[in-house]
């Protein structure tokens, strides 16, 4: 895709970010306009210095000028600084709505996107490309406004001095502005690769630092080292061709415009022994002729970041563009005073090809435990997701007190049923925020009571700061059977109507196993519980059980 189109698709789509906030960017333009046109009347009033108080030796206007070009650095400072500061505040507000909005749709998107995406290139679009769209939007947008109005006034004053010299001032733009063009073209695949490159980074160290004990115990650290060393490599080389690219599209064209500075001197210097213009008008031609470089030059630059801006945007767009798989039906029933009867009706589904459920119905009523039991691979914790609707099923349907999952809101299913998973995350926090992340409203004799219901309350209690003790991240310093213990706390602290409960013993010896058995028992009392596992021993604790095929067609 070229260059061009890249960038103007991108920022047009970023055009629903930027309205919102059309009035205070619509002031801030009008003070960056102001701020410029101040200093554009500088090199003339050089002109005035020189011919109309220096040369005709007038002290009177040598004071009026002085006073003149005082004040207009004064406010052109003040505008410059009111404009640039306001300006970057609104551009990041901007980009975090941006990011934010992003944050938002990645938590719609089904496991089935998580499964195929590498989480360190996730992190770099959200982390970098975003910062460097904010980098090129404070560095830059402002910039193109003033930048053109400096041009356009800079020519129409230099035309008015002398239109011969002002000819020869832009003789070697169109030069200059093919050179560009021509390493423009090739930009945008190197940006593009070097963002590859550091999400490569990213996901290597992800996975690596997450996977540090297999690392160590395989004895393979050189050979990560050696990866690693590889992956830098990558990223190295295809910085360099970036820069490269960059500097020759910003250097080729700045030095033949650059060398036009040398027939201006010249032309110029014998328009003055001619008496066809003054040595004032001289120096201000050259004033101007210097400045209607610099926003050349800088536009130049301008459209060079333009580009960065916009490979970075595109895969932004790229996340924003992953459909959304479940999604609320307008009119959607927000569910009240649920009962807990859960319903299979002839449910099938498929996931990369494979049928993992086929024609499965079963019903479950409110207040009993179901266990569902099978093989690896035989869909269990299929139907965990597909009760929470990470999933919906791709024939048959799953009704909830009667209504189809795809009916309700999405907020009041999930506050209805609740998903343990085989191998809970725990977050870097302590026991307490732990606990409340599914109910922040809990107050402590709540979670008390749920701690002691899960039977970790005594536990909790023996850490060194009770509930404030810091878990490490993913509850590492913790045993498996306390992770699962307060990942069940914090389900029971929700307070749901029915609660999945997907391998909870999947991780502990026989004697946790049953120590778990016994407590699902007793907070299974008074909702529904859908016990999800392999192991028959565990089933014998519910009313009923399901029990799901290796090979659900048969």
């Amino acid at each position: 895709m070229p260059a061009q189109s890249i960038s103007l698709s991108g920022y047009r789509r970023a055009l629903r970010f930027i309205v919102p906030y059309w009035p205070r960017l619509t002031l801030i333009l009008l003070a960056g306009i102001a701020a410029t046109a101040f200093g554009l009347v500088q090199p003339y009033i050089s002109k005035l210095l020189i011919d109309d108080a220096l040369l005709k030796r007038n002290l009177r206007m040598l004071v009026i000028v002085s006073g003149l070009m005082f004040g207009v650095t004064v406010l052109g400072f003040a505008l410059n600084i009111f404009s640039s500061y306001h300006y970057v505040r609104v551009s990041a507000s901007i980009l975090f709505d941006m990011r934010l909005a992003l944050y938002r749709h990645l938590q719609t998107l089904s496991p089935r996107f998580w499964a195929s995406t590498k989480m360190g290139d996730v992190v770099s679009r959200i982390n970098n490309d975003i910062a460097e769209v904010q980098r090129v939007s404070a560095d830059s947008l402002l910039s193109v406004l003033s930048n053109i109005v400096f041009l356009v006034g800079s020519a129409a004053i230099m035309v008015s001095l002398s239109s011969r010299l002002f000819l020869i001032s832009i003789a070697a733009v169109p030069v200059s502005l093919w050179a560009l063009t021509h390493y423009q073209q090739r930009l945008a695949g190197r940006v593009r690769k070097v963002r590859e490159r550091s999400s490569d980074i990213g996901s290597f160290l992800l996975e690596t630092l997450l996977g540090m004990r297999l690392v160590v115990s395989s004895n393979a650290e050189a050979r990560e080292v050696e990866r690693f060393r590889a992956r830098n490599q990558g990223f190295l080389d295809a910085l360099m061709s970036m820069q490269l690219t960059s500097f020759l599209a910003g250097a080729v064209p700045g030095t033949v415009l650059t060398a036009s500075t040398a027939a201006i001197f010249l032309y110029g210097g014998k328009l003055v022994i001619d008496r066809q213009i003054t040595t004032g008008s001289l120096i201000a031609l050259m004033a101007y002729h210097m400045r209607l470089l610099a926003p050349v030059q800088n536009l130049m630059g301008l459209y060079t970041n333009l580009v960065s801006g916009g490979v970075s945007l595109s895969r932004v767009w790229e996340l924003f563009d992953v459909p959304v798989e479940i999604a609320e039906r307008p009119g959607a029933v927000h569910l009240n005073n649920s009962r807990g009867e859960i319903e299979f009706d002839h449910v099938s589904f498929r996931h990369g090809g494979n049928t993992v459920l086929s024609e499965l119905s079963f019903r479950v009523a409110p207040g009993t435990i179901c266990a569902i039991l099978g093989p690896s691979g035989a869909g269990k914790s299929t139907v965990a997701d597909l009760l929470v609707r990470f999933y919906d099923p791709d024939g048959g349907a799953i009704r909830f007190d009667g209504h189809d999952l795809r009916d309700l809101t999405l907020s009041s299913l999930r506050h209805s049923v609740v998903l343990l998973d085989q191998s809970p995350y725990l977050y870097q926090a302590s026991v307490r925020e732990n606990m409340l992340y599914g109910r922040p409203e809990a107050t402590d004799d709540e979670i008390r009571e749920a701690a002691r219901a899960a039977a970790i309350h005594e536990r909790v209690l023996a850490l060194p700061e009770g509930y404030d003790t810091i878990i490490a991240e993913r509850g590492q310093t913790l045993s498996a059977g306390e992770r699962q213990r307060i990942a069940l706390a914090r389900a029971i602290l929700a307070n749901p109507r029915v609660l999945v409960l997907d391998e909870p013993t999947s991780a502990l010896d026989e004697a946790n196993e049953r120590a778990i058995a016994e407590t699902l028992v007793r907070v299974a009392a008074g909702r529904t519980a859908i016990l999800i596992t392999h192991r028959p021993s565990l089933a014998r604790i519910a009313h009923q059980t399901v029990v799901l095929s290796s090979n659900p067609s048969s």
